[in-house]
C-alpha cells in the first residue's frame, strides 16, 4: 500500500477542554469576522440571500465546543459521541430557520413584526443568536443533566443575552431564544424514541474461523443497537451494505492480513503517531467532534452567517451519524473477525487498543469519508486537503493493527454514499433539515 503523508505533526494539539463560560466568550469575542464572499458549497446561494453582513460573532461555534467539551469530559464512547452531535446541530439550524421565519422574507430594516422580532439587521442577528442558544441549552441539557451542567448552560443563554444591547436587540434575542427552546424540546422528544439508548440484540454467531469475537465474557458489542437507531436521512441501516469481504482463508484477505502483521512487525515513529492522532477514544472529542471543529474553521475562514453555519453543522453530523448507523449494520451482517484475532502475531497499538466490534467495514472510515465529502462539496476548494485527511484517518487503522485495507476501502464507499444521499436530500428542500 503507498504510505500516505501524514497530515499533522505528532505533537499536533487537539482541542483542549475548556470551561463553558470561557468557550463561549471566546467565540463571542474571536468569531468576528469582516465582509467576505458568500459562502460556497451546497445551497449556498439560499443561506446568502438570507444572511446579514457577517460582522458579527456567531453563537454556534462556541456551543459547538461546548457540546466538545462535554462529550470529552462525559468520557462518550465514539458512537456515543456521533449520536449526541447532531441533536445540537439539527436542533440549532431549525431554530434559525424557524426565527428567520418568523421575521419574514425579504427583511425590512425598519419595520417590525410585532413579536419582539426586527425584520432585519441587528435584530435579525441577535433572533438567529437567541435561537440557536436556546436550543442548545435544551438540548445539551439533555445530553448532559446534571444540576451543575444545566446550570451551565443557563448560564451560557444568559451571559449571551447580556451582551445585546436592551431594546430592540435584546427583545429579538429573546423572541429567538423562546422559539430555539421550542426547537430543542422537539428534538429531545426524537431523541427519547430513536433508539440509541435502547439495549442491543445483536446475536452474536457462533465461533468459527471467520467470526468476530467479543472482548468481554460475557460478550457484549459496542453499537449493538446502532442498526436499528431512527436514522436523520436514509431510509434504512442496509440502504447502502457494501459487498462481502474478501473470503477467510483467500488470497486477497491473506495478503491483507500480512500487511497488517508487517505493519506489527515493523512500527515506526511516524505510523504510531498517525494512530495516535486518529485514536478519538472516550475521553476526547471523538471522530465526529473532530470533524465538526474542521467545519468550524471553515465556517470562521469563510465568514459564514448565522444560518449558513447552523446548516453545515446540522447537515455533516447528521451524515456522520447516518454512515455510522450504516457502518454497524454491515458489521453486524458480515462479523469478520479482527486482524488480531485472526493472527495473533499482530499485537495492536496501546494508544488505539481493541475496539469491540466487527472489523468490516472501518467505523473510522466510514465517519470521515462521509464528513470530508460534506465539507469537500461546501468548500471544493479545500477537497484534496480533506481527502488526505480521510486517506490518513483510513491508514491509522492499518498501521494500529485493528483494520485491514479492505475494510478502510469499504467504509469509505460507504461514508461516500451517504454522503451524496444525505446532500442530495437537504438539496430537496424536503428533509429532516428543512423546518415546516
Amino acid at each position: 500500500m503507498p504510505f500516505r503523508f501524514t497530515l499533522f505533526p505528532p505533537n499536533a494539539p487537539r482541542a483542549m477542554a475548556r470551561t463553558a463560560a470561557a468557550l463561549l466568550t471566546a467565540a463571542l469575542i474571536t468569531a468576528c469576522a469582516t465582509d467576505q464572499p458568500a459562502p460556497t458549497g451546497l445551497n449556498a446561494s439560499l443561506d446568502a440571500s438570507r444572511g446579514l453582513p457577517f460582522t458579527e460573532g456567531l453563537a454556534s461555534p462556541g456551543w459547538l465546543q461546548t457540546a466538545v467539551h462535554y462529550v470529552a469530559l462525559g468520557q462518550f464512547i465514539p458512537i456515543r459521541g456521533g449520536h449526541a452531535y447532531p441533536l445540537l446541530g439539527v436542533a440549532q439550524y431549525l431554530a434559525v430557520q424557524k426565527a428567520e421565519a418568523a421575521i419574514g422574507d425579504p427583511p425590512v430594516q425598519s419595520a417590525s413584526t410585532g413579536n419582539g422580532i426586527g425584520a432585519g439587521g441587528r435584530p435579525r442577528l441577535e433572533a438567529d443568536r437567541g435561537a440557536v442558544a436556546g436550543a442548545s441549552a435544551v438540548v445539551l441539557s439533555y445530553l448532559f443533566p446534571s444540576t451543575s451542567q444545566m446550570q451551565a448552560f443557563e448560564d451560557m443563554v444568559t451571559a449571551q443575552e447580556n451582551l445585546t444591547t436592551p431594546g430592540p436587540q435584546r427583545a429579538a434575542f429573546l423572541a429567538g431564544e423562546a422559539i430555539g427552546r421550542a426547537v430543542g424540546a422537539e428534538i429531545v422528544t426524537r431523541a427519547i424514541g430513536d433508539h440509541f439508548s435502547d439495549p442491543t440484540t445483536a446475536v452474536i454467531p457462533p465461533p468459527g474461523p471467520s467470526v468476530w469475537t467479543s472482548n468481554t465474557n460475557p460478550a457484549t458489542i459496542n453499537g449493538g443497537q446502532l442498526p436499528r437507531v431512527l436514522p436523520w436521512f436514509l431510509t434504512s441501516a442496509s440502504q447502502f451494505r457494501p459487498g462481502p469481504p474478501p473470503a477467510f482463508g483467500s488470497t486477497e484477505f491473506l495478503n491483507a492480513l500480512h500487511a497488517i502483521r508487517d505493519f506489527s512487525d515493523h512500527p515506526t515513529q511516524e505510523h504510531s503517531d498517525i494512530a495516535a492522532f486518529w485514536a478519538f477514544a472516550a475521553g476526547t472529542e471523538t471522530a465526529a467532534g473532530f470533524w465538526l471543529e474542521r467545519a468550524s474553521e471553515e465556517i470562521a475562514s469563510h465568514g459564514l452567517s448565522e444560518r449558513a453555519a447552523t446548516h453545515l453543522y446540522a447537515l455533516l453530523s447528521a451524515t456522520m451519524a447516518d454512515a455510522q448507523i450504516g457502518c454497524w449494520d454491515a458489521k453486524l451482517h458480515y462479523w469478520l473477525i479482527r486482524p488480531w484475532q485472526a493472527d495473533p502475531g499482530i499485537i495492536p497499538l496501546a494508544s488505539v487498543g481493541k475496539p469491540n466490534h466487527p472489523s468490516y467495514p472501518s467505523g473510522h472510515s466510514c465517519v470521515s469519508s462521509s464528513a470530508g465529502e460534506v465539507l469537500s462539496t461546501w468548500f471544493p476548494e479545500r477537497r484534496a486537503h480533506f481527502e488526505a485527511m480521510v486517506a490518513e484517518a483510513g491508514l491509522s487503522r492499518e498501521v494500529s493493527g485493528i483494520h485491514y485495507h479492505f475494510d478502510v476501502v469499504a467504509g469509505r464507499d460507504l461514508g461516500l454514499n451517504v454522503a451524496a444521499f444525505g446532500m442530495a436530500a437537504d438539496a430537496s428542500g424536503n428533509s429532516v433539515l428543512t423546518a415546516h
